[in-house]
């Protein structure tokens, strides 16, 4: 594996066990991963968590099935805050779609193995533009992971965050029509969706952050002030990893452009 850019910020507290179980409700709220009881799984999170992506992933890569959800978690992660140089981003977020489609087949009832291909597919078409990304039929593809991952895990919120960004950036590129024809996007889904991950994980910035952005695509400058406040409530937490920690600082980007 060739050397990522590495993640550092003077406020980031490494974790230990402890610290790791006593917070991992809180911060896997989203993704629903259940506690690892595997030593050298913990260990992977814990690196996760504290920010060391590129070797939380090495890790998870080296437990295989098992550690396949921390392993692509990190990458994504890495990729789509992290990595400043494109073409290794993107690169990054298609390896791990791959992983993950291929986990499905061995694991299809594991809803980490639908959301990180969906999750990774997204990010990528957000970086060569959602309208081409579209053409290639990324779409589809996306949404059915994410209704997969859903029916897998109700409670997964990020999912049905993830699921409310599609229909919001389908509608925003392409139109309600068009979007709504070929690609299954509806205005009134998406705003129950981003409601649902709110009432899932209300105190989370990753929800605050994509609610704030997708009120916005779904329904214009009406929205304008609910998003800056969703922002102004992300922006003003005290992030509990590193992860967090970036959620935030895109809060806080945002607010100043």
């Amino acid at each position: 594996m060739t050397e990522w850019n590495a993640y550092a910020s003077p406020g980031e507290k490494p974790f230990d066990i402890e610290r790791l179980q006593t917070l991992w409700g809180r911060l896997h709220k989203g993704d629903a991963e259940p506690w690892p009881t595997d030593p050298a799984l913990q260990q992977a999170w814990m690196l996760f968590h504290s920010g060391a992506f590129q070797r939380a992933a090495e890790a998870g890569l080296a437990l295989d099935d098992a550690g396949l959800n921390v392993a692509n978690k990190a990458t994504a992660i890495h990729a789509n805050y992290v990595e400043r140089r494109e073409a290794t981003r993107e690169n990054l977020l298609l390896e791990t779609a791959a992983r993950a489609e291929k986990q499905q087949q061995r694991q299809p009832s594991n809803p980490g193995a639908w959301f990180w291909q969906a999750y990774a597919l997204g990010r990528y078409s957000q970086g060569i533009s959602v309208a081409k990304a579209l053409t290639q039929g990324l779409g589809v593809r996306i949404k059915t992971a994410l209704e997969t991952t859903i029916q897998l895990c109700p409670h997964h919120a990020d999912a049905h965050l993830a699921l409310a960004t599609f229909h919001a950036e389908v509608i925003d590129k392409v139109g309600h029509l068009i979007g709504g024809m070929t690609y299954g996007a509806n205005k009134v889904t998406g705003l129950g969706l981003y409601e649902t991950a709110m009432a899932l994980n209300p105190d989370s910035a990753v929800t605050l952050t994509e609610y704030a952005n997708g009120l916005v695509m779904l329904e214009g400058e009406k929205r304008l002030p609910e998003a800056t406040a969703l922002l102004d409530r992300a922006a003003a937490m005290e992030p509990l990893d590193a992860m967090e920690r970036l959620y935030v600082a895109s809060a806080r980007v945002a607010l100043e452009g």
